[in-house]
């Protein structure tokens, strides 16, 4: 395991075996800590997945989920089924606020759709195209002030971090007018803000290190699309991760059968070796996707660990974050007849 002494932001990628550390005990949270492991108990068991994915057909894929919180009505087809994980998704979430002593996390958890929502309007309005009003309202920014602020563009009814990424996305889609330089900024705009909110918060060297892995896991992913794609690799790659940067461009210009032995001496070995050979054999992402979901989740059940602390809340509600696309995800692909081994290679 890693020096204590280190500070979170100095921590590299060879300073830990497995997973970074998850920081200390705060004792004020040892109701919610308490509550949330009570809850833990009732989450979905690998197997139910598991039988959920080897199902003959949907509807018995469904009546695996009887008795549980995902119970759908008899008949159910596919709007029901995302009433259900809307609902518990929206519950989930608002525990969390409840739990979450600190507000600021609390707010920048919402913000992922306030990101979300800024990623859809701007690639309509910089094309020419109405604002529209389809937007998340589990965000900080109401649907109806989105749409005013661009309609008007009155920019000052955002927050401090959505102006910054507007401008941020608004400057780089202009450089070309590729759509997609959209994302990429709003992915950097996002990815610095959250590590600028974690450096102050409550948890903040779990909250660090989380959102350092995302960062790594999504730099994985993106380096196994651009080199499959052969796509512009400019500003693709996210900062504030583990992995170095020249690492990362190394990757792409590697045979896939050299991208595994790049990483041998991190802990991303397994998922990049794996990743890209599925890849190299299928021409599909699912085993990488599957597998950088499954690093997340277990750097998640490393809080088992912490004896009170809101570790164990924000694990809590990303574990149920998971579990709710991973019922979605199985009932879709059983709705539209798919192969259970597609869905068990991305079942994480």
């Amino acid at each position: 395991m890693p020096e204590m002494q280190l500070d979170t932001m100095d921590l590299g990628l060879h300073d830990f075996f497995t997973y970074p550390p998850v920081g200390e005990d705060d004792y004020r949270y040892m109701f919610q800590t308490a509550q949330v492991r009570s809850m833990e108990t009732q989450m979905l068991t690998r197997t139910t997945l598991t039988d959920m994915a080897n199902a003959s057909d949907f509807a018995s894929a469904a009546s695996s989920l009887s008795g549980t919180e995902y119970t759908l009505p008899q008949g159910a087809g596919g709007s029901e089924v995302e009433t259900v994980l809307r609902q518990r998704r929206a519950a989930v979430r608002k525990l969390f606020e409840d739990l979450m002593l600190d507000e600021r996390v609390a707010e920048l958890f919402r913000s992922r759709d306030d990101y979300a929502n800024l990623r859809l309007v701007l690639r309509r309005v910089l094309t020419d195209k109405p604002a529209g009003a389809d937007f998340s309202d589990e965000g900080n920014v109401a649907p109806e002030v989105i749409r005013q602020a661009f309609e008007e563009q009155n920019y000052g009814l955002l927050p401090e971090y959505a102006q910054a990424a507007v401008e941020r996305a608004t400057l780089a889609y202009y450089q070309n007018k590729d759509i997609r330089q959209i994302d990429h900024a709003i992915d950097h705009a996002q990815a610095e803000h959250r590590m600028d909110v974690a450096r102050g918060a409550d948890g903040s060297e779990f909250l660090t290190n989380l959102f350092r892995i995302q960062t790594d896991m999504t730099n994985l992913r993106t380096m196994l699309r651009v080199k499959f794609l052969q796509a512009d690799p400019r500003d693709v790659f996210l900062e504030g991760g583990f992995i170095e940067m020249d690492r990362l461009r190394q990757g792409l210009d590697l045979p896939y059968e050299a991208v595994g032995p790049l990483f041998f001496s991190t802990p991303y070995h397994h998922i990049l070796d794996a990743g890209a050979a599925y890849v190299a054999a299928n021409g599909s992402f699912l085993k990488a996707e599957q597998l950088c979901d499954d690093y997340v989740q277990g750097y998640l059940r490393q809080t088992a660990q912490i004896a009170s602390g809101p570790q164990p809340v924000v694990a809590f509600l990303l574990a149920k974050e998971h579990e709710i696309r991973s019922v979605r995800l199985i009932v879709t692909a059983k709705r539209n007849n798919l192969d259970t081994k597609l869905i068990l290679d991305r079942l994480a």
